[in-house]
């Protein structure tokens, strides 16, 4: 098959396996992201525009088209707003290396720049109040093995407000439990590092945990800390695996609680910290960095005042003026005249 261009694919080729993972350093979720950005435009131009992949070329990416590729996603793929300005930041990302790679192509880059992002609607982040996070601790049944691992994760995520994949790729080795303080290393995106403090009571069900999931015997500080365990081969525990047990508790503890989130999802957890830690009085720049935002203004959507922050700072506002708020009185006071007209008889 003949390309019509095979210098876009070649681009393509360098800017997937040697510019984002070798030389920029980029993880693999990322390389992985820009590559499914790619693929999705080539898909576009083949369906919707009817064009052969091997007669795709630099000539359609222009604004136009990249436009319409991208209300594709929201109007055919259901894609939400973030999505689509993830995926034309990577599409942006890659004219770019395409110019410092021949210059013939810096034109394409000014005319990316048309394209604006769009704007996204503000969102109220939910979590869960401290009441309902503990009714939610409590739904593992403590009898069984499972609901042992699936506490202790649940309790570790929000002592640590960690991601999901941050806890599914903890080894035991990433656990440090020192006299002074015990501390988990997490690995975040990009394979940024960051080490958070561990508290004496989580401590306490990591050791249980660790006596019954991983056996001083046969234990290996590079085994993965949660598995699940597939013809008796232990495998790392996939995110579907946590969605679907974090859900099942939270239809439970809904029950008793009516104020549970009708779905209760891992990243809920990691919104719950965030807010108990911002209502506790932590500073916003230090909840950035417990929560590995490389950017503090990511950490602004904890920084709202929530109904109880609202209603407690207007109960000690009236406290210190010690405003008394004279009763409204009725128009008909003294007004005999008012009287009349009200019951009809003027």
């Amino acid at each position: 098959m003949k390309l019509k261009d095979e210098a876009f694919f070649k681009l393509i080729r360098s800017f997937l396996t040697i510019y984002l993972p070798k030389q920029k350093c980029c993880s693999v979720n990322t390389t992985k992201s820009y590559k499914e950005t790619l693929n999705l435009l080539l898909d576009y131009l083949q369906t919707e525009k009817q064009i052969p992949l091997s007669q795709i070329s630099f000539d359609h990416l222009n604004a136009t088209t990249i436009c319409s590729f991208l209300d594709w996603l929201q109007e055919n793929r259901g894609c939400g707003v973030s999505t689509r300005n993830q995926r034309l930041a990577a599409l942006k990302s890659f004219i770019k290396y395409t110019g410092v790679m021949d210059c013939t192509y810096v034109a394409l880059y000014a005319e990316l720049a048309k394209v604006p992002i769009k704007k996204e609607a503000s969102k109220i982040v939910k979590f869960l109040s401290e009441k309902a996070m503990e009714i939610l601790l409590q739904q593992p049944s403590a009898g069984s093995k499972c609901g042992m691992r699936d506490r202790f994760f649940m309790i570790l995520m929000y002592d640590t407000a960690a991601r999901c994949g941050e806890m599914l790729s903890l080894r035991i080795k990433d656990i440090q439990l020192q006299p002074k303080g015990s501390m988990v290393y997490l690995t975040g995106k990009g394979t940024k590092m960051r080490v958070v403090p561990m508290m004496d009571k989580t401590v306490e069900h990591y050791r249980h945990y660790l006596d019954q999931f991983h056996p001083h015997l046969t234990r290996d500080s590079d085994d993965y800390l949660f598995y699940t365990t597939i013809h008796g081969v232990k495998n790392q525990m996939s995110p579907d695996n946590v969605a679907s047990f974090m859900k099942r508790y939270g239809e439970l503890a809904k029950q008793s609680c009516p104020e549970i989130p009708d779905k209760v999802h891992p990243h809920q957890v990691r919104h719950t910290r965030a807010i108990h830690l911002y209502r506790g009085g932590m500073p916003m720049p230090l909840i950035a960095e417990f929560l590995g935002h490389a950017d503090m203004s990511t950490s602004q959507i904890y920084a709202y005042a929530d109904t109880e922050m609202k209603r407690a700072a207007i109960q000690k506002a009236d406290q210190k003026s010690n405003l008394v708020v004279p009763a409204e009185q009725p128009i008909w006071v003294n007004d005999d005249e008012m009287i009349r007209k009200l019951y009809g008889l003027k």
